[in-house]
């Protein structure tokens, strides 16, 4: 993933929550709102009701790589927010990818 295509700082994070939508399932939120750009920015938010930092860093790459898995078929223009809910942690690859494609799905931001 570019540098380009990160959310970084707290007020995007913030920005994103507040004028968004959402919507959540067993182990994933999602925030999502227009950019207007040719490209997706992304963030992906893992708490400490998840677990250690161990934990935490395994959910965040399993997001990352299920994300980068599925990078062409997720309409652009958006920023987007994943949030790990705490019961995430034991969760294993699969059942986290297909946490993820439906909640993609159910807002339309599937091609």
């Amino acid at each position: 993933m570019k540098k380009e295509e990160k959310l970084r700082k707290n007020k995007e994070y913030r920005e994103v929550y507040k004028k968004g939508k959402s919507m959540a399932n067993k182990l994933l939120i999602i925030c999502f709102m227009k950019n207007y750009k040719k490209e997706n920015r992304i963030g992906f938010t893992v708490s400490k009701k998840v677990g250690k930092s161990v934990v935490r860093n395994r959910v965040r790459r399993i997001l990352k790589e299920n994300y980068r898995l599925n990078y062409g078929k997720i309409k652009k223009g958006y920023n987007i927010v994943f949030i790990a809910k705490s019961n995430s942690n034991k969760s294993s690859f699969k059942e986290i990818k297909s946490a993820m494609l439906h909640l993609l799905r159910k807002n339309k931001l599937l091609m």
